[in-house]
C-alpha cells in the first residue's frame, strides 16, 4: 500500500468532504458536501435505502453481540491450537476452517471483533475531541486565530500520515495503543476542517448573538448551544469515519505496527494467512478480509442514511 493512501492518512474517499490529509480543504465559510459521491456509490451499489441500512444495522448488531458474547458463543479459546485441524476447510467443527496452527478462523474472528470494533471507537473520540476543538475555536475566533489554526491543520495534512504513524511507533513503539492514539491525531485535522465549515455558518444565526446580548460566556456558548447543535452534521460523518478508522487500524496491524501476536485481531489475522494462500488454502485470509470489508461497508452505508435522516446539508 503506498504510504500516502488515503486509508493511512484519515482521509475520506475522493470526493467526500472534508477533503483528507494532503487534499485542499473547503473554502472559508463553505460547508463541505456530504457525505460525498464516493460514498453515495458505495450506498447505492450495496442498497443504501431503508432495506439496506435496516440489513446493515442487524448484520453490525449481531457483529457486537458476537463481540461482547465471543466467550459464550465461541465454540473454541481464540489462541486454542489443534495442529490436527491446521488449514482446515469448513466442516461442522470449524465452520469457517482454520488457520496453520489449527485455531478456529469462526472462533478467533468474534473475539477478533473485540479489538477491531473498539479500537476505530477510541480512535475517534481522541479525533473528536482535537479536531471539534480546534474546529469550533477557529470558527468563533476568526480573525488570527482562525488564520494561525488554518495553517497548522494544513500542515498536518501535507505530512503524510504513514510516516507520522511510523514516526509515532518509533518513540512509542508497536502496539494498538500508540496505533490508536497516532491515527487519533492524523484523523484530527479532517475532523477540525469539517467542524469549522460547519461552525461558521452556525455562529452567523441569531441565536448566538441573543446570548451575547444576554452576557452569557463565549465558552459558555460554545459548549452549551454551538457544539450541541453541530452534533447532527457530525454524527453521520463520524459514522462513516468508524468505518474508515476501522480499515487503518487493520491496515497498520498488517503491516505490523498495530496489533501483535497473539492477538485475534482482524488485520493480524489476515497477515498471518498469507502464508497459507501457497498451500492453497485462502479461508485464514478470506475470512477476516469479509469481516473487515463487511463492517466497513455497512458503516458506510448506515451513515450515508444517518446524514439523510438528520438532515446533513450537502452541496
Amino acid at each position: 500500500m503506498r504510504p500516502d493512501s488515503p486509508v493511512l492518512r484519515g482521509e475520506p474517499d475522493v470526493g467526500d468532504a472534508p477533503s483528507g490529509p494532503g487534499q485542499a480543504p473547503a473554502p472559508p465559510g463553505q460547508v463541505p458536501a456530504f457525505p460525498g459521491r464516493g460514498r453515495r456509490r458505495i450506498a447505492a451499489l450495496v442498497g443504501g435505502g431503508p432495506v439496506g441500512s435496516r440489513l446493515a444495522s442487524v448484520f453490525l448488531a449481531v457483529v457486537v453481540l458476537c463481540a461482547i458474547l465471543a466467550p459464550l458463543v465461541a465454540p473454541y479459546g481464540p489462541d486454542a491450537i489443534d495442529f490436527a485441524a491446521s488449514l482446515s476447510p469448513a466442516t461442522p467443527e470449524h465452520l469457517l476452517g482454520a488457520d496453520q496452527s489449527g485455531r478456529d478462523l469462526l472462533s478467533r474472528v468474534m473475539y477478533g471483533a473485540r479489538t477491531s470494533l473498539i479500537g476505530p471507537l477510541v480512535l475517534l473520540a481522541v479525533a473528536s475531541v482535537v479536531g471539534v476543538a480546534i474546529g469550533t475555536l477557529a470558527a468563533w475566533s476568526r480573525g488570527w486565530v482562525d488564520a494561525v489554526l488554518s495553517r497548522v491543520t494544513d500542515v498536518m495534512y501535507a505530512f503524510p500520515g504513514l510516516l507520522f504513524v511510523v514516526l509515532v511507533v518509533a518513540v512509542f513503539g508497536n502496539g494498538m495503543t500508540t496505533a490508536v492514539l497516532a491515527l487519533g491525531l492524523a484523523y484530527a485535522p479532517t475532523i477540525a476542517k469539517y467542524t469549522r465549515s460547519i461552525a461558521i455558518t452556525e455562529c452567523a444565526k441569531p441565536y448566538i448573538d441573543a446570548y451575547r446580548v444576554q452576557g452569557m460566556g463565549s465558552l459558555a456558548i460554545c459548549v452549551r448551544h454551538l457544539i450541541p447543535n453541530l452534533a447532527r452534521s457530525l454524527v453521520g460523518y463520524l459514522v462513516v469515519l468508524f468505518g474508515e478508522g476501522l480499515m487503518s487500524l487493520a491496515t497498520l496491524s498488517f503491516l505490523g505496527f498495530g496489533a501483535q501476536p497473539p492477538s485475534s485481531d482482524w488485520g493480524l489475522m489476515v497477515k498471518e494467512g498469507q502464508a497459507a494462500i501457497v498451500q492453497g488454502a485462502f479461508l485464514p485470509v478470506l475470512v477476516p478480509g469479509a469481516a473487515i470489508a463487511l463492517v466497513v461497508v455497512s458503516f458506510n452505508v448506515i451513515g450515508v442514511r444517518l446524514a439523510d435522516r438528520l438532515g446533513t446539508r450537502r452541496l
